[in-house]
């Protein structure tokens, strides 16, 4: 991605206890990103929401499990999203929850790289 560029942003809208094969999907999702060079993923936990069961589910109120909504954001050039797109939707056929993937063009004010960490400088 380039400064000054347009690009796409994926949202996928999914509770923080789905699961994909045994793993909690938010995670299979970041880590194929990765794999597949997007240019970053972010999860965010909502604190409270309802999808199109129309149960709502909150911090507030006492469940054995906290079933909360999460959003998977992802945002890089529209090819490469696009791409990632056709990998995971075959994914969400498989698990039995529901969910919703939207995707919108964003402009990159600013993209910069970050240094990773180094264990030890030689």
């Amino acid at each position: 991605m380039e400064n000054n560029s347009e690009a796409v942003r994926l949202r996928i809208y999914i509770s923080n206890t789905d699961k994909f094969r045994h793993t909690l999907l938010s995670e299979t999702l970041v880590f194929a990103a990765r794999r597949y060079g997007l240019a970053g993923a972010t999860v965010i936990k909502g604190g409270m929401g309802f999808g199109s069961s129309s149960v709502i589910h909150s911090s507030k109120f006492w469940e054995i499990t906290e079933k909360l909504p999460v959003v998977v954001e992802l945002v890089d050039e529209a090819d490469k999203i696009n791409r990632f797109l056709e990998i995971i939707l075959p994914w969400f056929e498989k698990i039995p929850t529901g969910c919703l993937i939207t995707s919108e063009k964003v402009f990159i004010n600013l993209f910069k790289k970050g240094r990773g960490k180094k264990f030890f400088e030689l």
